[in-house]
Parts: C-alpha cells; sequence; structure tokens
C-alpha cells in the first residue's frame, strides 16, 4: 500500500448525511470518475479510490462540515499538476466546496522540493539580518524604459532591499522586456554604487508559454537579483520547474494576479493559508506577494495572517518562505503592520512612495519607520514557528 496525503475540505451542507454524500462523491469525482458500483474490485478500489477519514460539523461555525479525504500517492505519478487534479480537479467546478488544509505526505514532499532560497536565502541576498525586507515596485505601464530604470535607481539609492517590474510590465511597445532588463539592472547596479548597497531588480517575467523560463534565464545572466510570476498565469508548474532547475539560480518572487477567484468565494476555491501558503511554498516560490488587510483588495486581517503563518511554519521539508503583504501600504500603517506580523515579511510598498516629490529621501524615511516601528506582535498571534496544517501524513 503507497503512502496517502489528506485533502481537507470545507462541504456546504444542511446535514451530516447530506455532508457525508457529498464527501463521497468528491472522493470518486477526484479519483476514478465512475459511479460508485462500477469501481473495480481489488486495487483501484483498495488504493487508488479516494477516502472519507475523517467528517465534523465546520468549527468556523459556516453552515456545513469539514471532509478529510485521504488518496494514493500511486495516482499521483510523479506528476505535480496531477497532485493538483487530485486535490481540486473536477470537484472544483462544483458549488460549496473549498480546500481547508493539505496534508503531505512523503512522496508529495519528495515531488515537491520546495524553494531554493526562501526567506533565509532573500535576507542573505539584501544583506540584512532577522529584520523586515522591503520591496518597492516601478511603475506604471507607459512609461519610458529611460523613466523606469531612474525610478529603479531611486528606489535603490533609497535602500530598498528588492525593487521590481509593475505586474502588468511585460513586454510593451514603451519598454520592451529586454531593454527594460538591461537599464534596470545597470540603473540599480548604479545606485548600489553610490551608496555601497545591495538592492536588486527584480524583473516581471510573466509572458508566453514559450517566453516565461527563456526570460527567466535572461534576467539570471543579465544580473537581476529574482524574478517575479504571476503562477495563475502562466500556471503553476512554471514555477515549479523554474525552482527546481539546477541551471537557475535566482530567487522566484510570485505574484498574485488572476488568483482572485481561487479564495475570495466563503465557500468555493481554497483557503488563503491554503492556496497562498502551502501550494506557493510547494512549488517553490521563495516570496509570494498577497493583499493587505486593510488595503484595497478586502482581505481579512485574520486570512493575511493565516497566510503569514503558513508560509513560516515547518511543513516536513520545504524551506520557510516570505509573506509579502502588498495593496495600501503607508508609513502611517507600518506599526500596525510590525504588531501583526513581526520580522519574517517582507513590506511591499509602491504608490505611497511614488507620492512623495524627493523619491531617495521617502525611502530612507520608509526604512527608519520600518525599524523604529518595533518587532512586538500580538501576544494572540503566531507567525513564526506556529504549528499548521501540512505536516507529513500517512
Amino acid at each position: 500500500m503507497a503512502p496517502r496525503f489528506t485533502v481537507t475540505y470545507f462541504v456546504r451542507a444542511a446535514d451530516a448525511a447530506e455532508a457525508k454524500a457529498r464527501a463521497l462523491d468528491i472522493a470518486l469525482e477526484q479519483t476514478v470518475e465512475i459511479p460508485r458500483d462500477a469501481v473495480p474490485k481489488g486495487y483501484v478500489e483498495d488504493e487508488i479510490l479516494g477516502r472519507l477519514e475523517n467528517l465534523e460539523q465546520d468549527p468556523a461555525g459556516r453552515p456545513g462540515y469539514l471532509a478529510a479525504i485521504s488518496y494514493s500517492e500511486d495516482d499521483v505519478g510523479n506528476d505535480f499538476l496531477q497532485f493538483l487534479n487530485i486535490v481540486f480537479g473536477n470537484s472544483s467546478i462544483k458549488p460549496g466546496l473549498k480546500v481547508e488544509d493539505i496534508g503531505l505526505s512523503p512522496g508529495i514532499l519528495d515531488l515537491c522540493k520546495g524553494p531554493r532560497h526562501g526567506i533565509a536565502g532573500l535576507r542573505s541576498r539584501a544583506g540584512i539580518g532577522d529584520s523586515p525586507l522591503l520591496m518597492s515596485a516601478i511603475k506604471p505601464v507607459g512609461l519610458s524604459t529611460t523613466a523606469l530604470a531612474r525610478l529603479a535607481h531611486d528606489f535603490a539609492l533609497g535602500g530598498m532591499h528588492y525593487v521590481k517590474d509593475d505586474h502588468g510590465l511585460v513586454d510593451q511597445r514603451t519598454s520592451p522586456f529586454e531593454e527594460r532588463l538591461r537599464a534596470c539592472v545597470d540603473a540599480v547596479g548604479e545606485a548600489n554604487a553610490k551608496r555601497g548597497g545591495r538592492t536588486s531588480y527584480v524583473p516581471n517575467v510573466t509572458g508566453p508559454a514559450t517566453a516565461v523560463i527563456e526570460r527567466a534565464k535572461q534576467a539570471q545572466e543579465a544580473g537581476a537579483g529574482a524574478v517575479m510570476i504571476a503562477p495563475a498565469l502562466t500556471g503553476y508548474d512554471v514555477v515549479r520547474t523554474l525552482a527546481a532547475d539546477p541551471d537557475f539560480t535566482l530567487p522566484i518572487i510570485s505574484h498574485p494576479a488572476f488568483s482572485g477567484a481561487n479564495v475570495v468565494s466563503p465557500d468555493c476555491g481554497f483557503s488563503h493559508r491554503t492556496f497562498f501558503g502551502t501550494l506557493h511554498r510547494l512549488m517553490g516560490a521563495d516570496a509570494v506577494i498577497y493583499p493587505n488587510f486593510g488595503g484595497r483588495f478586502g482581505f481579512t486581517r485574520e486570512e493575511c495572517l493565516s497566510i503569514a503563518r503558513v508560509c513560516a511554519a515547518d511543513i516536513g521539508g520545504p524551506k520557510t518562505i516570505v509573506a509579502a503583504p502588498g495593496g495600501g501600504m503607508t508609513f502611517a500603517r507600518l506599526p500596525e503592520m510590525r504588531a501583526a506580523y513581526g520580522n519574517d515579511v517582507m513590506y511591499l510598498i509602491g504608490g505611497a512612495l511614488l507620492q512623495e516629490p524627493d523619491l531617495v529621501e521617502a525611502c530612507r524615511r520608509f526604512i527608519e519607520a520600518a525599524r523604529g516601528a518595533g518587532s512586538a506582535r500580538d501576544s494572540t498571534d503566531s507567525v513564526g514557528g506556529s504549528s499548521v496544517p501540512g505536516t507529513v501524513t500517512g
């Protein structure tokens, strides 16, 4: 018998009987996809068919139940996308079902090596200790390469650790990818030379299937410090493929564009912690950008902290990664953010700095404010070193 991994689903149901019927349907749909009485006896029924391991009323008070279903590693076939297909393939099309947690098995951990660098590697590249990482973004789309490179230079001169492309910057006429890559690497390098800094430029390599890997390799050759990819646009296995490529050594920062439908529904899709935390660690992202609470996207405080906890938790193998909340970061909110997240975080700030008349000085003030905001964390929060679902099972 092969080891099994477990997926816990929220199942919307009026009572336990309905919940059990729906859970057993998931077990069929995610594996054999035939009626129960047609499942072949022996290996298929005993090994491949999903098993309902536990069913309990939702402790969060939603109108439904939590169903834990286990699946055989044999069904994965050493294929990351088949693993995702088993987790939530056809059942993702059905209403009232949400992936809450994934319990990992040894075979899944062996398949998913996780990030190459993680939070420790990103800090090392930036030349800092245990303090928060700081990232900014050059924008908007429509500026010339010269203007964008000047922004990258000034962010670096101001001391930001990472300077990334806006996620909408790809290969537009106003700033073609290769031209922007060379110009921004040079601009950040010039600023580093002036101040003795170690800022890294992070190009957005999201693009057509035939271009993503090529752009990532070009970024490495040109001297970029990391790359950014929107996995919901490019495909999740692109990140895993790059992270596992022995010839590619840069950190990978994920962007949440096109992923909102996976998490925003209260009873469909994925829990925030599973999608942005567990799955991104398994696919190999070193940092995961997501909308911060109190910003313009509507994620709650607890949803955001749940992501950060999974990024920092021991899940049995993959390195811990950096939670990178963004979208509405301001000077005034720094104390609140530090109280919530502590030190193991990357703060993404863009528009608030670009509003300032002196960008270099604004960056310096932001860095000082981040240092001075303190590292205290609410006693009720446990972002670092917490025990969360996603540990080895079976």
